[in-house]
């Protein structure tokens, strides 16, 4: 039986990660030009960190981080809060037949890093890494 590439085993293809990045940089440019008219919005400095999309290329996943990590639930509403207007931006700007939907969470990638750091710094953990070392004959 053939498989269907679009399973979730499979990694995205190199047409989702080329049209991710793209929206990516493109939402980093429209959100530092402060364009939106939305004082609210335009006051946070705002990181996108990823953008993933769908394999049909009509749903984006727009991971986001606000600057110093402040007030994550107020940056997530402004963005939901102004989608239509970012979606037309981002839409002069690419040149796709269709421009996805934006969907957006935060990005905790850091924090799941520092709490990697944090377990591989424990005593125990270090005693045990240090213990696993191949002898050396």
């Amino acid at each position: 039986m053939a498989k269907n590439r679009f399973t979730s085993d499979s990694g995205p293809s190199n047409r989702q990660l080329r049209v991710g990045e793209l929206i990516r940089r493109t939402l980093s440019d429209i959100l530092m030009k402060g364009g939106i008219h939305d004082s609210d919005l335009n006051q946070r400095s705002i990181t996108v960190s990823e953008v993933r999309t769908s394999p049909d290329l009509r749903v984006a996943t727009v991971f986001v981080l606000p600057l110093g990590g402040q007030d994550q639930p107020g940056a997530i509403a402004a963005l939901k809060r102004n989608k239509g207007e970012i979606r037309r931006l981002l839409g002069r700007e690419i040149t796709l037949r269709n421009v996805p939907e934006l969907r957006y969470l935060i990005d905790d990638t850091f924090d799941r890093m520092d709490q990697t750091r944090e377990l591989l710094n424990r005593e125990n953990v270090r005693r045990d890494l240090d213990n696993d070392t191949p002898d050396e004959s």
